[in-house]
């Protein structure tokens, strides 16, 4: 593994330019990526986003088409990079600038979201490289602005992100557009089923880099998870965003609706805060995103939408204002923090409702989420509800690597709460109750079928005659035909 970028077979323009961005270490999936894709070969790279993956990929692309030293075509890119995301796209183009500006590459950014006559007019004067969204892409190859019979490198950044987002029908499609003869670059923090069956039909004699374990968090992030009643949140936020040593918060929502209600009510209280989700045009996030970045920003309230754009360093404190309902999105959340080599922090607010998606991050992880009780608004409502739970739990299912019962012992001898074993005795399990219902009803049903049907003619309740509704209630009984089946 070679130490520095000194010791990697690189050009000087491409060396230059990574010294001037102080870039002087290579990260492990650099340092796995670059020597195999200068000598042509396919790559799958396994690393959560804030690992240095843009610039693995980027940097032989751009030395193999600066040394290529051919003019680019009109329509015909031979570079393609496809992220999931407008905010992506963007960073990456910025990115391959940095690196490339000694270079003579040209390059593009692809999206929707705004006009595409620049766009257009940018392929009509010839790229060597486009950076694209799959949407937008396929729109212009549609209307014979972008042709990719002449690729020679592809690169899909951001794969699982791509399956979460509904764009995987896209990105097959471009898949199919591409010359048999390429090298291709596939890239993923996890790595589900449909994920790798992609990656076999894409790569061929491949190398492989596992950075990270999937689905596991960042080893610098200090996690931990606050029970919290759910009218009290805003004022736990409050509480955590009166510490002033925090200069840079990103918070998380589930909902663009929260989102917006969430930080223009933190700017009518004087906080120097904005949000982000997809609901806001392209210009705006970008504003916002380049706000947060340079400080004029304090407090980022993002959706799940936005969470993989957002990659901005020295990101003090990931706040997850809401639990997010799938595991992997919590894993994406709090790598925003514990970038490039720093440390970090992320806080959960958990209500009685939330915990059960608590529990499958657990799992995901592969490890307890340590609880914060030492704040003004805990509740041990919650923390009840998610005690009960895991005495509840089945002994062959859910996670087995901690014991969350022992770590909250300390709270459960407080003035007016039993202890969790009296609350799991106090009635009969879930599973008790399904049987006992079932059962009793069972007997009603037999108990019904003994029973002598009243007259057609009467009511079944009075007994007196006239009741236009009994009589259709009790013509389907009888033999009538029920419009339910």
């Amino acid at each position: 593994m070679p130490q520095k970028y000194s010791d990697l077979p690189l050009i000087p323009e491409i060396q230059s330019a990574l010294s001037s961005l102080e870039y002087s270490i290579p990260t492990p999936i650099q340092s796995g990526a670059i020597p195999p894709l200068l000598e042509g070969k396919d790559f799958l790279g396994c690393a959560q986003t804030g690992t240095g993956k843009t610039a693995a990929f980027a940097i032989p692309i751009l030395q193999k088409l600066h040394l290529a030293g051919k003019n680019p075509l009109a329509k015909h890119p031979v570079g393609l990079i496809v992220a999931p995301t407008r905010e992506l796209v963007v960073q990456i183009s910025e990115n391959i600038a940095a690196i490339g500006k000694h270079t003579k590459v040209r390059h593009t950014t692809i999206y929707g979201g705004v006009g595409q006559r620049p766009q257009v007019a940018a392929l009509a004067k010839g790229v060597h490289l486009v950076v694209a969204t799959p949407g937008r892409l396929l729109d212009l190859i549609d209307q014979d602005y972008c042709s990719l019979s002449r690729l020679q490198y592809f690169v899909l950044d951001e794969a699982d992100r791509m399956l979460d987002m509904g764009f995987m029908p896209d990105v097959q499609k471009i898949v199919r557009l591409l010359p048999q003869r390429r090298q291709s670059v596939f890239l993923s923090a996890t790595m589900p089923p449909p994920i790798e069956k992609l990656a076999a039909a894409l790569l061929h004699n491949h190398v492989t880099v596992m950075v990270t374990p999937p689905a596991k968090t960042a080893d610098r992030v200090k996690q931990s998870l606050m029970y919290v009643e759910k009218s009290d949140k805003r004022k736990l936020l409050d509480k955590l965003l009166a510490d002033e040593s925090r200069s840079r918060i990103l918070v998380f929502m589930r909902t663009k609706h929260g989102a917006d209600r969430l930080y223009k009510s933190l700017i009518q209280a004087g906080v120097s805060a904005e949000g982000i989700h997809g609901g806001r045009s392209q210009n705006a996030r970008q504003r916002v995103l380049n706000m947060f970045r340079d400080g004029t920003v304090r407090v980022l309230i993002a959706t799940d939408v936005a969470a993989r754009g957002i990659d901005i360093d020295n990101i003090d404190l990931v706040i997850n204002y809401d639990v997010p309902v799938e595991a992997d999105a919590y894993v994406h959340r709090i790598g925003r923090t514990a970038r490039a080599g720093a440390s970090g922090e992320s806080i959960t607010f958990c209500d009685s409702e939330e915990y059960k998606h608590i529990q499958e991050i657990e799992k995901t992880i592969g490890m307890p989420i340590p609880v914060d009780r030492d704040h003004s608004f805990h509740s041990s409502n919650a923390e009840d509800h998610e005690l009960r739970m895991y005495a509840n739990k089945d002994k062959n299912r859910g996670f087995r690597g901690g014991n969350r019962q022992s770590q909250a012992a300390p709270s459960r001898k407080h003035k007016g709460h039993a202890s969790t074993s009296r609350s799991v005795e106090r009635g009969p399990s879930s599973a008790d109750s399904k049987v006992g219902s079932k059962t009793l009803h069972n007997a009603n049903r037999k108990s019904i079928k003994k029973k002598k049907s009243p007259p057609r003619s009467g009511n079944a309740f009075s007994g007196k005659p006239g009741s236009g509704n009994a009589s259709k209630s009790f013509g389907r009984r009888a033999g009538g035909k029920s419009k339910r089946r």
